[in-house]
């Protein structure tokens, strides 16, 4: 479990086709301090499992359905990516619970800079638009969020001038892709009001055939 507050701004090392995955590694000095193998790092909101580490690099095995799913596929030698090591039983929950299990791709479609923050249009998959609200958390490319604007087919978020300068969010440009992860809570409450309704009308049809 991550919560969405970004560690480091690391770096693509290189990446190895594997045919129906790819081996990439990956450099973060922070992230790798004290990590071994079998641990998790989130990069850009996507939970990896650490192959090895050294000299402040780690390796980690991305399968096709997750190059496909998300914005991985996209990366290239040099790309930066957001690093989070998963939060410590009993720490500080700074964003919000994130699983680092990515829900669509969105695209960077606008950004209107401001004073002191940035504004940012991010167009969204019709399929995620019912989990996002306004003042709703959401998580873009790893990061913790608060949604400014929620319609049918975007979302806006603004940026502080920390998230522009220590996240891969300040050099996205408009047109690039970026990983979303929703709010579970969101897909939870669904799921149980889609049951609970089921639930009712099963009851219904029980007492029906009782008279």
């Amino acid at each position: 479990m991550f919560t969405g507050i970004v560690e480091e701004l690391g770096e693509v090392a290189a990446i190895e086709d594997l045919g129906d995955a790819a081996r990439f590694r990956l450099r973060g000095p922070v992230v790798t301090e004290g990590a071994k193998h079998g641990d998790s790092i989130a990069v850009n909101g996507v939970c990896l499992t650490v192959v090895d580490t050294e000299g402040g690099e780690f390796t980690a095995d991305v399968m096709a359905e997750t190059l496909k799913r998300s914005s991985l596929g996209a990366l290239t030698t040099g790309s930066r990516v957001n690093l989070e090591r998963p939060m410590a039983l009993g720490g500080r929950l700074g964003g919000h619970l994130v699983q680092g299990h990515v829900d669509g791709t969105g695209t960077i479609v606008e950004r209107t800079p401001g004073e002191h923050w940035e504004l940012v249009k991010v167009a969204l998959p019709a399929q995620l638009a019912r989990y996002v609200v306004e003042k709703g958390s959401i998580t873009v490319d790893g990061v913790s969020l608060t949604v400014v604007e929620a319609a049918d087919d975007y979302f806006t978020i603004s940026l502080i001038p920390t998230t522009l300068a220590l996240t891969t969010l300040g050099i996205k440009q408009s047109g690039d892709p970026v990983n979303l992860e929703v709010d579970v809570l969101a897909k939870y409450v669904e799921r149980l009001l889609g049951r609970g309704s089921q639930d009712t009308d099963d009851l219904a049809e029980i007492k029906e055939m009782d008279r």
